[in-house]
């Protein structure tokens, strides 16, 4: 039985409080009735965590706070897995700075770390029981199953690696193999959630509970990801790109359903606020002739008086920008304290442009000095956008041609004039209205008569038989960057090139497509907020 004062009644009010979806309550309420409640959290360590970790730390110190054994994995075998987010040989260092960031993150707000425990995937994912569970759940799960399981977690294409058909069952597994009572996750693993339940009681095992979170809006109305920067508050950004950042973000005067500050807001500084029986306090600063100072100490307040117009995006996001570095001064002072965890940084997410310079030197024989102003001819040098065709038409001079306006989300709203010669391939009203990439950062040219201001990319087969645009995932956002993990974007306005430089071109020559038709620069994803890019025919092509 627990020692905790709390009732079960209280116990279960804690653990489900701010949660979206419960599945199984009853089971847990009996549970609680008998002792504490055993539960687990997993995050695969990809890109680095941002400020969308809060909302599940918050629930985990809700859950501690409850009297439950939390058990947090480290899920290195599911970050190789999913698409190959993170390449095998960095695993094991994100694993670790992971676990150091999370431990942080949770400390800054004042949760005990003692009772909470840390495993890693692999510690028991390689044994022979588990990978004899492996082949008898793979036994007994079809394609189809395993791939609507995943469509929400695992980016799915046409022709899926095996890799991201296993992902689903593996994290069923865990729920066994960690000996837990429950999971818990975002609403976007539920589909993972009730496969769970179906494809356990098939091995012998026992349904365990659900619990959901709500998905954060990121900063730019889309979901909060890693491989956006736009959309993320890094949970090392200094007070400077926080604030840069979040005087960037979306935040329409009145909206209160696409926006990500006040989800943020709902979701972390409230409930934070709360803990050990505090009262929560959200304070809008503001002169007199405005107004003056608030103080809130419920949400639905907040959300009521910015509905109404009462509160100016730019004093929410004033105020969001205080909570926030409130929030991340810890973690920043202890990462600037401890010497060992800038380097732990600087092994998991190494610097593209570091690598190449020791390269270039080696290659040269130059010493590193010589070739340090020099920039490195790779991806982080292009401005990729997602993008969308308004209208395009057959180039008047040219019938293999087209002429298309298109939005790349450039600052002054209008769209630019792009010729592209895809009138042979691709079907003109294919053309209209879709989604595209397009290089933003190339000298502007003419091209049959015609000034062109961007290039759209496209996918090619080796012999050139086929020729298609890119696929980019439906509901990205129009201008935002497409990413590459461990690269940084380039620079909006920083650079333009020439033809004469050959920077696209040579940058270009790692551009292809894997077998499963995903878009990758030297085996690394083309990304977008809502996943990655691909090619509906191509395999193995180039693309240019």
């Amino acid at each position: 039985m627990s020692h905790s004062p709390l009732t079960p009644e209280e116990k279960y009010e804690l653990i489900t409080r701010n949660l979206q979806e419960v599945i199984g309550g009853e089971e847990i309420m009996k549970i609680l009735r008998e002792r504490d409640i055993k539960l687990y959290w997993g995050t695969a360590p990809t890109g680095k965590p941002h400020m969308g970790y809060f909302v599940p730390m918050s629930k985990i110190a809700d859950f501690l706070a409850a009297g439950a054994e939390v058990t947090i994995l480290l899920a290195d075998i599911h970050a190789f897995l999913d698409n190959m987010k993170a390449p095998l040989e960095l695993v094991k260092h994100r694993t670790k700075y992971y676990e150091e960031l999370i431990k942080s993150t949770l400390e800054s707000i004042g949760v005990s770390i003692e009772k909470l425990k840390f495993i890693i995937g692999s510690s028991y994912q390689l044994s022979e029981k588990y990978t004899m569970d492996t082949y008898r759940l793979a036994a007994s799960v079809t394609e189809h199953d395993a791939k609507k399981a995943g469509a929400e977690v695992v980016k799915q294409v046409d022709s899926p690696l095996l890799s991201g058909l296993l992902y689903p069952g593996l994290q069923a597994l865990d729920e066994e193999y960690l000996q837990v009572d429950a999971q818990f996750g975002g609403v976007d693993q539920r589909k993972i959630f009730v496969f769970a339940d179906k494809c356990l009681p098939n091995l012998g095992y026992k349904k365990r509970a659900h619990l959901m979170n709500p998905m954060v809006p990121g900063l730019q109305g889309s979901k909060m990801s890693s491989s956006d920067v736009d959309s993320k508050i890094d949970l090392l950004d200094d007070k400077k790109t926080v604030a840069r950042k979040l005087n960037k973000a979306f935040c329409e005067e009145g909206n209160v359903d696409d926006n990500g500050i006040l989800a943020f807001i709902k979701s972390v500084v409230f409930p934070l606020g709360s803990l050990g029986g505090n009262n929560p306090q959200f304070i809008i600063k503001r002169s007199e002739k405005f107004g003056g100072d608030v103080t809130y100490t419920d949400y639905q307040l907040l959300e009521d008086d910015f509905r109404d117009k009462k509160v100016h995006p730019g004093d929410l996001k004033a105020a969001a920008i205080e909570a926030i570095n409130n929030l991340l001064e810890p973690i920043r002072q202890k990462w600037a304290n401890d010497p060992k965890l800038p380097e732990l940084t600087n092994l998991a997410y190494p610097s593209p442009a570091k690598v190449t310079k020791k390269k270039e030197s080696k290659k040269n024989n130059r010493p590193p000095e010589a070739v340090k102003a020099e920039k490195p001819v790779d991806v982080s040098r292009l401005d990729i956008r997602v993008a969308k065709i308004l209208e395009a038409k057959v180039h008047p001079n040219n019938p293999k041609s087209y002429v298309s306006t298109v939005d790349v989300g450039d600052e002054s709203g209008e769209p630019r004039t792009v010729v592209s010669g895809l009138a042979s391939y691709v079907p003109v009203e294919e053309m209209q209205g879709r989604l595209v990439a397009a290089v933003c950062n190339l000298k502007a040219g003419n091209f049959q008569g015609i000034r062109s201001s961007a290039m759209l990319l496209a996918a090619s087969s080796a012999d050139r038989s086929i020729i298609e645009l890119l696929d980019i995932p439906s509901d990205s956002i129009v201008g935002e960057a497409i990413t590459w993990e461990g690269y940084e974007q380039a620079q909006r306005g920083a650079e333009e090139f020439n033809r004469k430089q050959q920077i696209f071109e040579k940058v270009a020559e790692s551009f292809t497509l894997d077998e499963g038709g995903v878009a990758v620069y030297k085996d690394i994803p083309f990304r977008t907020s809502k996943g990655v890019v691909t090619a509906k025919s191509v395999r193995g092509g180039s693309i240019g």
